[in-house]
């Protein structure tokens, strides 16, 4: 039974557990107006590099939730974050592969971005890129075979779409990797570093926080690494099966958000 009397806040996931790609699962509109109802905080922290978070707000938007800048935390904020507390960014050269969400995050914080086939990056970012090319993985696995420190912004090997699961960021890590020889540091989940930036916002106890996410390897765990609870809905890449064969779990699995709306009415 989820019971969520103690919850004060939630760090939610949002690819697999409120859409598919364009495509708002069932509930959307209800789990966030109990929300708001409720007055209860929350920061949408999600492994997808891609977008900014401007982009996400509009996106919402056109699905009819309303949310800040404030409540937004991709991977690309937390790498560029967790670079920038280890550097002087304005000092410190980056050759980023990824889309806007990526390239802005490391431009706000200062750090120096290199271009193709400039050979002297300090650091390679690597975040999802739907405009991968030879060029790019040439420069990366360059730019890692000449001394660059390889940071992948997030681990996830696969992704949910309106079409399907295509695959994700860890495939291109993984590409880069072969040639290279060498493995990324990831930022995102499952590593805690997202939800510990997210709690710093939040400023709520872990012990009164609950995570919602659809990926066991990736949103559950990392919770439990953080030492929070977790919700793991069946919305997204993982069911129960695999939760079965692991030797960790999420803390409740349900269906979708209907159920947590319900267990939120009843709190």
């Amino acid at each position: 039974m989820l019971d969520l009397n103690d919850v004060r806040a939630f760090i939610i996931d949002m690819d697999g557990v409120l859409w598919h790609g364009e495509k708002p699962l069932p509930g959307l509109l209800e789990f966030f107006a109990a929300l708001r109802e409720r007055r209860l905080p929350f920061v949408l922290a999600t492994n997808n590099a891609a977008s900014t978070p401007d982009q996400y707000v509009a996106k919402l938007a056109r699905m009819g939730v309303p949310v800040s800048r404030d409540e937004v935390l991709t991977s690309s904020l937390a790498t560029a974050s967790y670079l920038a507390e280890r550097t002087v960014p304005t000092e410190t050269r980056v050759f980023a592969i990824g889309e806007d969400g990526v390239q802005q995050a490391l431009a706000e914080q200062g750090f120096i971005l290199r271009g193709l086939y400039e050979i002297d990056a300090d650091y390679v970012v690597c975040g999802m890129d739907k405009g991968i090319s030879w060029d790019k993985l040439a420069t990366a696995t360059l730019n890692i075979r000449a001394g660059a420190k390889f940071i992948g912004t997030n681990p996830d090997t696969s992704l949910p779409t309106e079409r399907g699961v295509t695959h994700g960021n860890g495939a291109i890590l993984a590409a880069i990797q072969a040639g290279s020889g060498v493995a990324p540091v990831t930022i995102g989940k499952p590593a805690p570093i997202m939800y510990q930036q997210a709690m710093a916002r939040l400023q709520v106890d872990p012990a009164h926080t609950v995570a919602i996410g659809d990926r066991l390897e990736t949103d559950i765990l990392g919770a439990v690494n953080a030492d929070i609870r977790s919700v793991m809905v069946l919305t997204g890449i993982s069911d129960r099966e695999e939760v079965a064969r692991e030797g960790y779990g999420p803390t409740w699995i349900v269906p979708g958000l209907p159920e947590i709306v319900e267990a939120l009415q009843a709190a």
